[in-house]
């Protein structure tokens, strides 16, 4: 017997951060799920040995304002390194019912949870792991075609070839440093006096010598910057461009960009990382990622989106563990709005 995902508990299990949040609820959206959300908050010495080490007893069943009180979920999507052992304490908790989820390396072998996405860069194999090139997110094939369908006004007047320009910020990794500043904007500057008209978007992590650099650059060239008032254009910006620009610091933004199957032109401020370097190598090998010099290089390609290739895994998986504990299928439309 058949039943829909209503009538599923699941939870999105993380430590609050953003990038590893949206890539779980990335996916739970792409099954259908309305998860409940966790966010596991443990304290010294037990982050000392995550993701080894057992949950803070202070966030055992029965505290106050407990991440792992019950009941617990048919299905459970973790990210990040602290919700590796609650993600195992829920899984003993509840005598293996839950299916278990975990997106990207869990440091603790395949074993860890019942399915492991990884993006190809990193090393973590298994029977239960599936890799792809780019991450999950909720920037979908449908949501791409409604903004071109239904221009934003605040961007429809804009010239072409119009440039969606997506900014981070400093990172682990990377940091903006006055010189990387000075040299991303004097490349926009050249796009902005060529004709071309910009669309630009900051990040939370935008250091603010930059964020005021991007504001007068788009008052002296009619370009635009979002300066997080009104209705957040950034799907917007990805359905009407013609290229795009994006800074090296996330590969989330870099992976969303992708889905609009038009160039992405790659600005990296200083720092770096090894498994970063081999995602943007694979990415231009694909004919997806281009440096930026200050032009517009680059073709269209097939648009790359992995979100429902990891949510169809899932679906898999989940209905083998069904099946194994004497539980009726589960009915899912596979399907990002």
């Amino acid at each position: 017997m058949l039943r829909g995902t209503s009538s599923l508990i699941s939870w999105v299990l993380s430590d609050g951060k953003a990038g590893d949040e949206l890539q779980a609820l990335s996916v739970a959206e792409a099954l259908g799920l309305e998860p409940e959300i966790r966010r596991v908050r443990p304290g010294a010495p037990f982050t000392w040995a995550m993701p080894w080490g057992p949950i803070d007893p202070r966030e055992r069943p029965g505290a106050p304002g407990s991440p792992t009180a019950g009941p617990y979920p048919d299905i459970l999507i973790a990210s990040g390194r602290r919700a590796v052992p609650y993600l195992r304490f829920v899984k003993r908790a509840s005598g293996g019912r839950t299916y278990t989820v975990f997106l990207k390396d869990p440091r603790t072998g395949p074993e860890t949870a019942d399915f492991i996405w990884m993006p190809d860069y990193d090393r973590l194999r298994g029977p239960n792991v599936l890799t792809t090139l780019t991450p999950p997110h909720r920037v979908s094939a449908r949501r791409i075609e409604a903004a071109r369908t239904h221009p934003d006004p605040r961007l429809a007047a804009l010239p072409h070839p119009r440039v969606a320009v997506l900014v981070g910020g400093d990172s682990r990794h990377h940091r903006f440093m006055e010189r990387d500043i000075a040299l991303f904007v004097e490349r926009l500057t050249v796009l902005a006096e060529s004709g071309a008209g910009l669309m630009m978007t900051a990040s939370r992590r935008t250091p603010r010598p930059l964020r005021e650099a991007l504001t007068d650059l788009s008052g002296r060239h009619g370009a635009f910057f979002w300066d997080g008032s009104g209705e957040n254009p950034y799907v917007a910006l990805l359905g009407l461009a013609d290229f795009i620009v994006a800074t090296a610091d996330s590969s989330n933004m870099i992976g969303e960009a992708a889905a609009s199957g038009q160039p992405i032109l790659v600005f990296e401020p200083s720092g770096g990382h090894p498994k970063l370097a081999v995602y943007m190598e694979s990415l231009k090998a694909h004919g997806i990622v281009h440096p930026f010099d200050g032009r517009l290089v680059g073709r269209p390609y097939e648009p790359l989106n992995s979100t429902l290739k990891i949510a169809a895994a899932v679906v898999r998986g989940f209905s083998l563990h069904r099946r194994s504990l004497g539980l009726p299928d589960i009915a899912f439309s596979l399907e990002i709005s």
